[in-house]
């Protein structure tokens, strides 16, 4: 079988196209990889619309299965190839696209999936919000990125302090003088922004991270992420701990713009024992591990998720968490593996819609909620072991349930199966299909 497979970013672009649109979509299909490898012959291709039906030609002349999995959004996956196309896509809100907004009729995702007449995704809440648009017999399931099986060479490693090094920019609350960051300055500095901390000489800086970690990895770009209450969250919940540290690794090829007003939220809460740590880089495998091993929680405060991958890696190794139980995160956050943050439904607008038109609900976190989270997560990693234990032991128990290669391989190898038998291209007993 041949699986040909599209994102719009390419590998070696990532460093340069963090936090641009679909930019993490590449991490989805890197995770994919080696699972489809398992499954046939993977031929990657940058432009399906000439590439892909030029490959289903072939395979067509030979008697040889082909679908193409166009890893993107669905108004961005091609729906006139001869080619069987599977989008496979993302999603965190309650209502689908249904509204060609635009003068663009693709904007409605579901024409274009009833078009495609399949899709893969990466959560049961997706599932639901899609046949809910569609039909309850849409061939959808979830298939999440199956990631659980590598992270577990990490798992029970811990070790406090650790030496970081960043080939980037780290902005330390410890180090700086937030008061150069207080709305009036950044009023006057309007339009350009505030200049940032610079950094010590030499190409690296060494953090040091000890103590109890929060670490969080987003696009402060991403309305999404609500990182405001998550920083003012955190320091009102632990202004008095000093060996308490949140640490944001921004994903953002150029987050410069944005940096002061993270750097404002952290002034406005006064005085603080506690440590907000901002860190600007692209980091190696060896770096990023540093960073999973020194953290004891993982964070998320967002509106909604579609899955969320350094949520899951963090949770996969061993680490609970101090998240919401909402959208995607259903599949996996649960009162053993994580501090749960309140929240409900809320007016929400599309991402892609440009009149940003309220039609769909996002998730609100209950401030008070998260501050408690923080509070008692604390207390769990100071004064009991054993029940911090416990919790990082239910975390991975959690995301093996949801994303280990054992549960994700059937299903995805079933469903691919379904849709070749659905399109024509195999006839339902040529090959054998694990039921599992």
């Amino acid at each position: 079988m041949i699986l040909i497979i599209h994102t719009s970013t390419a590998t070696q672009q990532l460093p340069q196209r963090l936090g641009r649109p679909e930019y993490s979509y590449r991490f989805v299909v890197d995770e994919f990889r080696p699972l489809l490898d398992e499954l046939g012959t993977v031929i990657e291709v940058s432009d399906p619309e000439h590439e892909v039906d030029a490959i289903y030609a072939a395979c067509s002349g030979r008697d040889e299965p082909c679908v193409f999995l166009s890893f993107m959004p669905p108004n961005k996956t091609p729906i006139g190839l001869a080619c069987p196309t599977i989008p496979v896509f993302a999603w965190e809100y309650e209502a689908l696209p249904s509204e060609a907004f635009g003068g663009k009729p693709r904007n409605d995702w579901t024409r274009v999936l009833a078009k495609l007449g399949a899709a893969l995704t990466h959560s049961s809440f997706t599932v639901d919000c899609t046949r809910a648009a569609l039909d309850a017999d849409f061939p959808i399931v979830c298939v999440p990125a199956p990631l659980w099986d590598r992270m577990q060479a990490l798992r029970g490693i811990s070790s406090s302090p650790v030496t970081l090094s960043v080939a980037g920019r780290v902005i330390d609350s410890r180090r700086i003088d937030l008061s150069a960051y207080r709305k009036s300055l950044m009023m006057a500095a309007m339009p350009g922004t505030l200049p940032l901390p610079a950094n010590p000489p030499g190409d690296e800086v060494e953090l040091t991270l000890d103590g109890v970690l929060y670490t969080a990895i987003f696009n402060p770009h991403d309305a999404r992420k609500n990182w405001l209450e998550m920083i003012t969250g955190f320091c009102d919940a632990l202004r008095d701990k000093p060996d308490a540290t949140l640490l944001i690794k921004l994903t953002h090829y150029d987050p410069s713009d944005i940096t002061p007003n993270l750097l404002e939220a952290v002034y406005k809460m006064g005085r603080l024992s506690c440590r907000v740590v901002l860190v600007h880089a692209y980091l190696q495998k060896p770096e990023y591990n540093t960073l999973l091993r020194a953290t004891t929680y993982a964070v998320n405060t967002s509106h909604g998720e579609g899955q969320c991958l350094p949520l899951m890696e963090y949770m996969s190794a061993g680490k609970p968490a101090v998240a919401p139980c909402h959208t995607s995160m259903r599949d996996y956050i649960t009162p053993e593996s994580a501090f749960v943050i309140d929240s409900s439904g809320e007016p929400g607008t599309w991402p892609h819609d440009q009149r940003q038109a309220y039609r769909t609900l996002r998730q609100r976190i209950h401030y008070q909620s998260l501050v408690d989270a923080y509070r008692r997560s604390y207390q769990i990693a100071r004064h009991e072991p054993l029940v911090y234990a416990a919790m990082g032991a239910a975390a991975a128990a959690s995301l093996r349930r949801y994303c280990s290669i054992d549960v994700v391989r059937p299903r995805l190898k079933r469903f691919i199966h379904d849709r070749l038998i659905a399109s024509g291209a195999v006839m339902p007993d040529s090959a054998h299909v694990d039921r599992a």
